[in-house]
């Protein structure tokens, strides 16, 4: 990630991250079959690192309540420079732009996979697939509407008034539609 911070992805080679991890080009290709997974290796972190919050939460809670929480604790373990400068890159470079949005696929799906965890085996499922995909919905445009902003706040209150704003507009489009 360094090499790619400092000279740019399309400038880096395979060659010069072997030689900077200190292992063959063959051992990075068993790794990591394209150079873009590099990039996206700690973005598959935050995912488990979210299912494991879901997963810690009470069993009482309530689904949405528990992917709230979730979401804020995972929030502050990835809310550091590093990972506004990788995001930088990503939006930088069109082959990582490209592959951004196979991230929010992958984290929608752990999402649903954590929540369907907590469910009984003869709980309906669409209902937390649902909420996974809007959850990682929101998540993606409120980062957007974050970083255009310049980062307001922490990484976590923004979560929350994200969360706040999601759940308002759904009522809202609920009460509308039934009207």
């Amino acid at each position: 990630m360094e090499l790619f911070l400092a000279k740019g992805f399309d400038a880096t080679t395979v060659d010069d991250i072997a030689a900077a991890a200190e292992v063959s080009k063959r051992s990075f290709f068993h790794y990591f079959p394209v150079k873009e997974d590099v990039v996206f290796a700690w973005q598959d972190e935050f995912g488990e690192a979210l299912a494991q919050a879901v997963a810690a939460r009470p069993g009482h809670e309530t689904p949405v309540k528990v992917v709230e929480e979730a979401l804020v604790a995972t929030v502050s373990l990835a809310a550091y420079p590093r990972v506004y400068a990788i995001d930088e890159l990503i939006r930088q470079t069109p082959a990582l732009h490209a592959r951004d949005h196979l991230k929010y696929a992958r984290l929608e799906t752990t999402l649903a996979d954590a929540l369907i965890a907590r469910e009984p085996p003869t709980h309906e499922r669409f209902r937390s697939r649902i909420l996974a995909m809007v959850v990682v919905g929101a998540m993606r445009l409120a980062a957007g509407a974050w970083r255009t902003q310049g980062r307001p706040g922490s990484a976590q209150d923004y979560t929350r008034v994200a969360f706040s704003i999601v759940w308002t507009e759904l009522a809202e489009f609920i009460a509308a539609g039934r009207g």
